[in-house]
């Protein structure tokens, strides 16, 4: 046993070696350790400080291959055992847990109450704190925001051990909630996120899902930019367009049962005469790609003709109404492809690659061009000076 397994084992009851199926990204950690309590994890990170051990954070898993392998991982903390739900001010329409429950049980507990945390679920088994780290947002965000705007604080780890708090669980209190914005989206480079509370909304006791399969790209374009203009007010507006097949536009409408007929009646008139209303949730409605190399793209609505144009041959999948896009290619599709579809995706807006397989990664760009990049790194040495959580994970390659 080393020094640093036995520190561990000392001040967290759940730690053990690390195996192959712990590897992040083909980088296997030397040590898991799994605390139960907020107060172990401080524990852990003071542990890790002292010893100079380089933690990569893991919920479910469900996002491991988003962005860079770690340059190392000598402690891998999953935060599986920290899922309650703390509080939960259903007056207030505000809870606060920790970072290791499942959103879907989450949206268990708050459907009781008639409310919601209003983010979606694409990946099953998300965790609150892998969602955050990744900023991961799906149909929703149209009328609710991502992460970052339905936060309202959170507790981190930072990498000494100590625990820092932001914001509070009431709505009107935002003090210090920058550092939720600052840890929503770092990939765990800046803290080990153990607790959030959020703002939440009432479920809507009516909705429909309208969907229409359109005549192409510009067709497609067209219907969209015809919901945005008009007095719907839709919750989201998805398009999923198959690598070989038709695209399909789909409106989310919510609200009084009454208002919902209505306004997925309008939403079917602009889609046209084949369009369907629903209350079934489409079976593509917000569901990640699977391709093996995936490319995220954030462009203006008005830009989804160009969006498909660039994604020809391939899957293409996102949020039309806010320009959040996913395109999907095969791992055959070759570097001069990948290449070709990366650099039409960031001359037309922002486009990062989630995921690709090794051979690729080491020869792309996967962040682009970062404007505040010097910003970031300086955000990063007052968070971690040591340079020991995540380390080559984000934007950059900050270490």
């Amino acid at each position: 046993m080393t020094t640093s397994s036995k520190a561990l084992g000392e001040v967290c009851a759940d730690v053990r070696p690390g195996d192959a199926d712990d590897a992040v990204q083909g980088v296997a950690p030397e040590h898991v350790a799994a605390p139960a309590t907020v107060e172990e994890a401080s524990e852990l990170m003071r542990v890790a400080a002292e010893h100079g051990l380089a933690v990569v954070a893991r919920g479910a898993g469900t996002r491991m291959d988003w962005g860079a392998p770690p340059r190392r991982c000598d402690l891998l903390v999953d935060t599986r055992g920290l899922d309650r739900v703390i509080e939960h001010a259903a007056g207030d329409l505000v809870v606060k847990v920790e970072a290791g429950l499942p959103l879907h049980r989450l949206s268990e507990t708050l459907e009781a109450s008639g409310q919601r945390l209003a983010l979606d679920l694409p990946l099953e088994g998300s965790t609150v704190g892998g969602t955050l780290a990744t900023a991961a947002a799906g149909p929703l965000r149209l009328r609710y925001g991502t992460p970052r705007d339905l936060l309202i604080g959170v507790t981190v780890i930072r990498a000494d051990g100590a625990v820092a708090r932001a914001g509070g669980k009431v709505v009107k209190n935002v003090a210090g909630y920058d550092l939720g914005k600052l840890v929503t989206g770092s990939y765990g480079t800046l803290g080990l996120i153990v607790e959030a509370a959020f703002r939440l909304h009432p479920l809507p006791r009516g909705r429909a899902f309208v969907t229409a399969r359109t005549a192409g790209a510009t067709a497609a374009g067209e219907v969209v930019r015809g919901v945005l203009h008009s007095a719907i007010v839709p919750s989201a507006i998805e398009v999923d367009a198959p690598a070989d097949g038709p695209v399909t536009v789909g409106v989310l409408v919510e609200g009084s049962p009454s208002g919902v007929t209505a306004r997925a009646d309008a939403a079917a008139a602009l889609l046209g005469p084949g369009a369907e209303v629903g209350e079934a949730v489409p079976s593509w409605w917000g569901r990640g790609l699977a391709g093996e190399i995936l490319i995220e793209l954030r462009v203006k609505p008005t830009d989804l003709p160009r969006v498909l144009d660039i994604a020809a041959g391939a899957e293409a999948r996102g949020s039309a109404g806010s320009g959040a896009w996913q395109i999907a290619l095969p791992a055959d599709a070759g570097a001069r492809r990948v290449a070709e579809v990366l650099e039409a995706a960031r001359d037309l807006g922002h486009a990062v690659v989630l995921t690709a397989p090794p051979e690729l990664r080491e020869g792309l760009d996967m962040w682009g061009p970062v404007p505040a990049l010097g910003l970031m790194r300086r955000v990063k040495d007052q968070f971690d000076p040591e340079h020991r959580l995540s380390p080559g994970r984000f934007a950059g390659g900050i270490c």
